[in-house]
């Protein structure tokens, strides 16, 4: 700020008397816009004078000599950064140009959210404002090769969270920085893990975390649902969880889970077959990473849908079977039967 200045007072001597008065009150006015916000994105190479031209363009309505003179004057011109920028109601030339010099560019962001599959992280970025869509045509295995993690599985990689990016930034690197924050809050995750937890890797903490991340109705219950899980891996008892069939029936899943579902083996039914399943079944979010390594004291082995988003939880199946009619009587399939 206190260059340009220095520039304003440089175009003063420069200009002198009323017409350097008039110039400098004009760089500290603000600029008259066309619409409420303008916006334009200034490719590298691109010189002051067409760039001063491609602001009036875009919807600066002021003399594009002048605000390419002030450029110039100012002594930064060519510090301007390549970039895409967004200017409002009020930003004057000083404020402009400080913008540019600063690279200080317009962003956008997008959310992904927690307990969201690969497949719903690729719709969200696919329809992201000004992200370029560099994997439109790619598989899933291409995406993964292309993020450095060849023959890797995409699903529970990715760290769910609102990401800020500059406008023109390709969905690809949205991805690169999902899977580094992934791959930091998981081992930051594992290395808090309580000393008797049943799990051996953290791959498997990942696993579970996406399990418990996709049954959880309430956030108060999330320790005590991860406790569930691991109090059945501790006995070698199935975790029968239907998040997992559901995942495991891909697009054939129409919203009603049946009980041939839950019969027919498949490497994702955690009715038919022990242990975890072969990969995560969703992006779980930092609260289920640190309950799947730090889950509740408690000796429930089962847990029921209260209707309310709570659970109910029980020691034994009779207690179980006693909460299920009271609180799914009529009302279709329990949690974890």
């Amino acid at each position: 700020m206190k260059r340009l200045i220095t520039a304003g007072l440089l175009l003063l001597l420069a200009l002198g008397g009323g017409a350097a008065a008039a110039v400098w009150w004009w760089t500290l006015r603000p600029l008259p816009l066309a619409t409420p916000s303008v916006e334009l994105s200034v490719e590298p190479g691109t010189s002051p004078r067409v760039i001063a031209q491609a602001w009036v363009d875009a919807g600066v309505r002021t003399p594009p000599r002048l605000l390419y003179e002030w450029f110039r004057w100012s002594g930064a011109a060519k510090k301007i950064r390549a970039g895409s920028y967004e200017i409002g109601a009020g930003t004057t030339p000083v404020a402009l140009l400080r913008k540019m010099v600063r690279g200080d560019e317009a962003q956008a962001t997008v959310r992904l959210i927690d307990g969201w599959t690969f497949r719903l992280f690729r719709a969200e970025l696919a329809k992201a404002e000004a992200l370029k869509p560099t994997t439109a045509a790619m598989s899933d295995a291409e995406v993964m090769a292309a993020l450095g993690a060849p023959g890797l599985a995409p699903e529970g990689r990715f760290f769910p969270d609102t990401y800020a990016y500059s406008k023109g930034t390709t969905d690809l690197a949205v991805l690169q920085r999902a899977y580094r924050a992934m791959q930091r809050r998981l081992d930051a995750a594992w290395a808090e893990r309580s000393a008797d937890v049943p799990l051996k890797t953290a791959e498997e903490a990942l696993i579970l975390a996406s399990i418990v991340e996709k049954e959880t109705g309430q956030g108060a219950d999330r320790t005590k649902v991860a406790a569930v899980f691991t109090n059945r891996l501790r006995i070698g008892m199935p975790l029968q969880t239907d998040p997992s069939v559901i995942y495991g029936l891909g697009a054939a899943y129409d919203g009603n889970l049946r009980k041939r579902d839950l019969q027919a083996d498949t490497p994702f039914n955690t009715y038919t077959r022990g242990g975890l399943t072969p990969t995560p079944i969703a992006m779980p979010g930092k609260a289920s990473l640190l309950a799947a390594v730090q889950p509740a004291a408690i000796k429930a082995l089962y847990f029921v849908a209260r209707g309310d988003g709570s659970s109910e939880f029980s020691d034994t199946l009779a207690d179980h079977n006693r909460a299920v009619n009271k609180y799914q009587r009529g009302a279709g399939r329990s949690k974890n039967q």
